[in-house]
């Protein structure tokens, strides 16, 4: 039996109101629908069991882009076509309405890939970090890892090498390493370039420097940034806005391009730039 899986934005009713319509949809069509324990209880229905959202057909996201970005997480990799529903405000990765999911659910289901619709994949970044010569953990990020700053009202100091060559030391509030799917999240709002999705590349951006070099950088995905924790302070590892861990002086972290994907499914032409002009109200000539 065909599945497929669902992921809601658990206090939003008109997220759940989505949902039910998808499973309405999905019983019709003979697919079993799963979710994981948290949305579960959400969702209150007898026609959703528990189960794995990583071994399924076909995953649904309803919510927006933060729902999205939890779905990619739960994926943890796995190659599995995600439908978004955007309820939220961007909507720079959940694209399809919540008036369109049906028609959307019918064009997967009954259409031809390449033509009715399209697989859109977008690179990721594998983050590991060490400490005294030992993996701490290792974790994916779709749109950037934040090594930032634990006190207010201090800097740090991170020394970055590229490709296992010194580059400089950073004294700022922060760094992220960035995706160009995330090119429009947090790297966006620290003064950093919009890239296109298409691209693979990995974008350097220093949040608050206190040196003369403040520019962003865009690096080849096949090079290996190193950030080693310098100086006496602490300081937190977020991916994709998620705190992961706490490092020390000493401690490292690498990021590079993961090997594994996240795939969206697009029924229609969307171009990156258009969505851009949409979003920030940008006039035409």
């Amino acid at each position: 039996m065909s599945r497929l899986g669902l992921a809601v934005h658990r206090f939003r009713p008109d997220a759940l109101e989505v949902a039910g319509r998808v499973i309405g949809w999905a019983s019709a069509n003979g697919y079993e629908v799963v979710a994981d324990e948290s949305d579960l209880a959400s969702l209150r229905s007898t026609s959703v069991t528990s189960g794995d959202v990583g071994d399924v057909d076909v995953l649904v996201s309803i919510g927006g882009d933060g729902t999205m970005l939890r779905s990619v997480h739960v994926l943890n990799g796995r190659v599995v076509p995600l439908i978004g529903v955007n309820l939220g405000q961007l909507g720079y990765l959940a694209v399809v309405e919540d008036d369109e999911v049906i028609e959307a659910l019918d064009i997967w289901h009954n259409g031809k890939e390449g033509s009715d619709y399209h697989y859109d994949d977008r690179m990721l970044l594998e983050v590991s970090m060490w400490a005294k010569g030992a993996r701490l953990t290792n974790h994916l990020a779709m749109n950037e890892v934040v090594i930032e700053k634990s006190e207010a009202g201090h800097t740090v100091r991170l020394g970055v090498d590229i490709d296992k060559a010194s580059f400089t030391t950073y004294a700022a509030d922060g760094l992220i390493l960035a995706t160009p799917t995330g090119s429009t999240a947090y790297s966006m709002s620290a003064r950093g370039p919009i890239l296109s999705p298409r691209l693979r590349a990995i974008l350097m951006t220093p949040v608050s420097p206190h040196m003369l070099f403040d520019r962003s950088m865009v690096l080849d995905p096949q090079e290996l940034v190193r950030i080693e924790i310098l100086g006496h302070r602490s300081v937190n590892v977020a991916t994709d806005g998620e705190l992961v861990h706490t490092l020390r002086p000493g401690d490292v972290v690498e990021v590079r391009a993961a090997q594994e994907v996240a795939r969206f499914v697009r029924f229609k032409e969307q171009r990156f730039h258009q969505t851009l002009k949409s979003k920030f109200g940008l006039s035409d000539r």
